[in-house]
Formats: C-alpha cells, sequence, structure tokens
C-alpha cells in the first residue's frame, strides 16, 4: 500500500470516528507513530494507531479546531 493510500485511510478512521461524535482526548507519541484515544460520554474509550506523518499533521489540525471550538 502507498504511503498516500495508508494516509487516505488512517484519515477516514479519524472522520469516522469523530462522526460518531468522538473527540480527541489524548495523543500518545512515539518513534512507530502516534496512538490516539477518543472518548464520547457514556461510551468506553477508543484508540487509533496512526503511522503516516500526514496523518498526524491532519489531527494536529483537528485538535487545534476542536479547542477553539470549546
Amino acid at each position: 500500500m502507498s504511503d498516500y493510500q495508508e494516509y487516505l485511510l488512517e484519515r477516514e478512521k479519524i472522520d469516522h470516528m469523530l462522526e460518531k461524535g468522538y473527540t480527541i482526548k489524548d495523543v500518545q507519541e512515539n518513534l512507530s507513530g502516534a496512538f490516539l484515544t477518543f472518548e464520547k460520554l457514556g461510551e468506553e474509550a477508543e484508540r487509533l494507531h496512526i503511522k503516516t506523518a500526514d496523518a498526524r499533521k491532519y489531527f494536529s489540525n483537528l485538535i487545534f479546531q476542536q479547542r477553539q471550538n470549546v
């Protein structure tokens, strides 16, 4: 799978979680990517492993937007 295709898949997973009403609550980064923790009131937390640099930039922008809307 190309890097771009992997990015699109990761972006789709992030968008799907946000569409379900989850918000990004925590980010843990390491050498193999980033682990995003999503939370939704009354639901169990969900985690995603994000590997591509472009998807990491994408969720960083989403976090800034989330913080501005609070």
